[in-house]
């Protein structure tokens, strides 16, 4: 079976340059095991730039232990065109956003969910979500998409988060799209 292309993709943050997939879930693996007892969030978002001749795609990656810092990596990938239409826009933001939780596969969801499973009882957490950058507000644009992309992302079994709780992606990627 082919690996997805995805998987070649390089990833980035402050400290490192050309992680590969594998390399970014073994962080988060490492970063789980500093303190397995804590209340963890996995959140994947991605944001959108129109430039004049191409559009930029940031996903974000952030693993937070509530409380205890964070660890988190981007991808970028870059369309060779203006892309003006919103709805293109922010479907593709979803899909890239949808690619990087596809890669958790459910063998690497669980190995996360083990380092934190010998601590429920003392209060360990583990969620999944994705940060989806539209709101609901009337005076939003992209209230009209927020049904659709929301069901998108609960059919991959993953928590939706939307404006104002989607800052992985309104926050996190969106610095980096500039």
């Amino acid at each position: 079976m082919k690996k997805s292309q995805a998987y070649h993709y390089s990833f980035q943050n402050l400290q490192e340059n050309g992680m590969s997939f594998e390399q970014v879930f073994e962080r988060i693996v490492e970063f789980m095991k500093i303190n397995p007892n804590g209340n963890y969030r996995l959140m994947v978002g991605t944001d959108s730039q129109v430039h004049r001749s191409t559009t930029i795609f940031i996903t974000g990656i952030v693993i937070q232990n509530e409380g205890h810092g964070v660890w988190a990596c981007i991808r970028k990938v870059i369309v060779p065109r203006k892309m003006t239409h919103l709805h293109e826009r922010i479907s593709l933001e979803l899909s890239l956003t949808e690619e990087i939780v596809s890669m958790f596969t459910d063998d690497r969801k669980t190995e996360l969910i083990n380092i934190v499973l010998p601590y429920l009882y003392q209060g360990a957490t583990f969620t999944i979500e994705g940060h989806i950058d539209i709101g609901a507000g009337k005076r939003n644009k992209t209230s009209e998409f927020v049904k659709e992309m929301v069901t998108r992302i609960e059919s991959m079994g993953v928590e939706p988060k939307i404006k104002p709780d989607a800052f992985v992606a309104s926050s996190y990627a969106n610095r980096y799209t500039k």
